[in-house]
């Protein structure tokens, strides 16, 4: 009798240990992710002309903060890769992220999909070459330093992101979305008036969405977070992350042995305000910090080692360029960006080049474990993470700034209102021409249309 109770004892727990070796008792908690993080400091050595406002009369003195370019590589039990990249700079030109792309997969084979390189959108880093190229007044020395720090920041960030993935370990990924409220929209408030007045008025999103990174040992090795809001509290002459860089230096120091990466939500028409001192992007940047670390205190959702990515790019349609006659007067009646914008165009119809009227545009959509996350390019107002948090929910990860930082997106709204965002910005960004009023909707379109091929589920909710 004892002999056969030992007998099934025996083979009961041979049947456990098989069952747990060929992973029956296996879920999504036991590490179905790798992952692997690197980071560059980009701060330049030397003086050169920093990014953002075209009212800054001449470059760079001294640093505030360091400014970094920072990747989170990610692979699921499939071995599918992907990597994200941010960067403390006011955006990633076309030429400079398809460089780096297309490099990314001929060293790593990582098509574009499963590439995001994110711009935090800080007023204070560097200028690169062929952005903003109109507002700056440069001079030859000062095109100089920027063609060759903007060589040398694109080599680095390719060397960079491949380290990422050589130092990969078993890792679970979570996600969750928190809440802070320093954003305040710009066009339907003063910031004059901003002491006095007892409400805000206007769209806002003020979600913190927080992807956690934990590897075997329990330690969290990466947190990447975001906020739909311009890094534009300092306007002085040092480089630095702005409220942005404070809220990652903070994190790293309240989690040392993490790695705190930022993402730019879509906050083109969001400022955070009231703004202007290094107190108070100290301020925004304990905020967030909090916000994240409230985030990192609750549950967050473990995501299954799963990742499907989908991208495409657009021809996004632009009206009629201005009339000939009326850029020749604003080539001599103006002054600044807009007298250098308009004699740029004239020369490049007396060369006989015709003027753009459509521009590629870069859609992405992620869909890691069971969080989506749409990946726009350009700097996105409000609108479109309102519109697609309205269609996919509101656990919905939106960024902006992504990719190329070609010009503002504004909505169709902001488009019929008139103002900065939607007339005067593609001038500033030197585009011949506004976006067309449909193009808002095509971006729509083309997001649903890759959400399907990443297998987002679409709840029948519309846009209201």
């Amino acid at each position: 009798m004892k002999q056969s109770k030992r007998s099934s004892y025996s083979i009961l727990l041979l049947l456990f240990s098989f069952l747990y070796l060929t992973g029956f008792s296996q879920d999504k908690s036991h590490f179905q992710w790798k992952a692997g993080t690197a980071r560059l400091n980009i701060t330049p050595q030397q003086s050169m002309w920093m990014a953002g406002y075209g009212s800054r009369t001449k470059p760079s003195e001294g640093k505030l903060t360091d400014i970094w370019v920072k990747a989170l590589a990610l692979e699921d039990k499939a071995g599918n890769r992907s990597v994200l990249v941010t960067m403390d700079l006011v955006g990633v030109p076309k030429k400079v992220s398809e460089e780096i792309r297309d490099a990314l997969k001929g060293k790593l084979g990582l098509s574009r999909s499963q590439i995001i390189l994110n711009t935090s959108h800080t007023h204070s880093g560097p200028v690169l070459s062929d952005a903003l190229f109109d507002i700056y007044p440069l001079n030859d020395a000062e095109r100089d330093k920027i063609a060759q720090y903007t060589k040398w920041l694109t080599n680095a960030v390719i060397k960079m992101v491949g380290e990422s993935f050589q130092k990969m370990v078993p890792v679970d990924v979570y996600s969750a979305n928190g809440i802070t409220r320093f954003q305040v929209n710009r066009r339907n408030n003063s910031e004059a008036l901003l002491t006095s007045i007892t409400h805000l008025n206007g769209p806002n999103d003020y979600a913190v969405p927080v992807i956690k990174v934990v590897d075997k040992s329990g330690k969290m090795i990466a947190v990447a977070f975001g906020y739909a809001c311009h890094n534009t509290v300092l306007s002085g002459y040092e480089w630095s992350g702005d409220y942005a860089g404070f809220a990652q230096i903070d994190l790293e120091k309240t989690f040392p042995g993490t790695m705190a990466l930022f993402f730019q939500g879509c906050g083109a028409d969001l400022n955070p305000l009231p703004r202007r001192t290094v107190a108070v992007a100290k301020q925004y940047g304990q905020e967030l910090s909090s916000a994240v670390q409230a985030v990192l205190g609750e549950d967050m959702e473990l995501l299954s080692g799963q990742i499907k990515t989908a991208y495409k790019e657009i021809d996004l349609p632009m009206n009629a360029p201005m009339p000939r006659t009326e850029m020749e007067q604003m080539a001599k009646k103006n002054s600044g960006y807009q007298s250098r914008w308009a004699s740029r165009l004239l020369k490049e119809l007396d060369q006989g080049k015709s003027l753009d009227r459509s521009y590629p545009y870069p859609v992405q959509v992620w869909k890691l474990g069971e969080q989506p996350m749409v990946i726009l390019g350009g700097e996105v107002v409000v609108d479109y993470a309102i519109d697609l948090k309205n269609i996919f929910g509101q656990n919905l990860f939106v960024l902006g700034y992504s990719n190329d930082v070609m010009s503002y997106i504004p909505s169709a709204r902001i488009l019929r209102e008139g103002g900065y965002e939607g007339a005067l910005a593609p001038i500033v960004y030197g585009l011949p021409a506004t976006w067309r009023a449909d193009a808002q909707s095509l971006i729509y379109e083309t997001v649903l249309e890759l959400a399907e091929e990443a297998s987002i589920p679409i709840p029948t909710k519309k846009i209201e």
